[in-house]
């Protein structure tokens, strides 16, 4: 795990927008992107595709159907067999409140549990602050630079400057997460 970062700081919305845009296309590697609120079209602007968290609902929604279908089939027609006043084995009309509600509740839990993983929001999980004023006026890109000799440090410093960064500041972070800033 890197503990050397390069963090380029923004005060406003469309310029920043505007360097990532440029970054992208640089073909910079960012390694982390804060904002304070949701920004229309960084994702755009950054060349994220579409989340797949949808792909991954249908999935977990149809295993609750058919856990819901199979479990009440087997129930009603070998398990435990009932003539309910001449009704049939295998009533399906019944089963619809049903399986509804578990493919309603397979799906959502799966989607959170899905993106509490992928995106690590684990209980006990400490996430790293990169910079405080991230979470209240700043906007700031995050890039590794563990490894990296001074001259690709200055380069990836002057493009920040170039595309409107108000601050462009180094963090270090030792193994036990104490903060050193330069």
């Amino acid at each position: 795990m890197s503990n050397k970062f390069l963090i380029g700081l923004w005060d406003h919305e469309e310029v920043f927008v505007h360097a990532a845009e440029h970054l992208h296309h640089d073909g910079v590697a960012i390694h982390e992107t804060l904002t304070p609120f949701p920004v229309h079209g960084l994702e755009h602007a950054l060349g994220y595709r579409d989340s797949r968290l949808h792909t991954a609902g249908f999935f977990f929604g149809a295993t609750g159907t058919t856990l819901a279908l199979t479990l009440m089939s087997w129930v009603m027609t070998t398990n435990y067999p009932i003539n309910f006043g001449g009704k049939p084995y295998w009533p399906l009309p019944s089963f619809i409140p049903i399986t509804f509600e578990l493919t309603v509740l397979f799906a959502s839990v799966g989607m959170v549990l899905t993106y509490c993983v992928r995106n690590r929001l684990f209980p006990g999980y400490v996430p790293r602050i990169y910079d405080k004023r991230t979470t209240d006026d700043r906007f700031a890109f995050v890039f590794d630079i563990e490894g990296k000799d001074e001259s690709e440090v200055a380069k990836l410093r002057a493009l920040c400057n170039e595309q409107g960064a108000v601050e462009v500041k180094t963090k270090i972070f030792s193994d036990n997460e104490s903060l050193h800033d330069s």
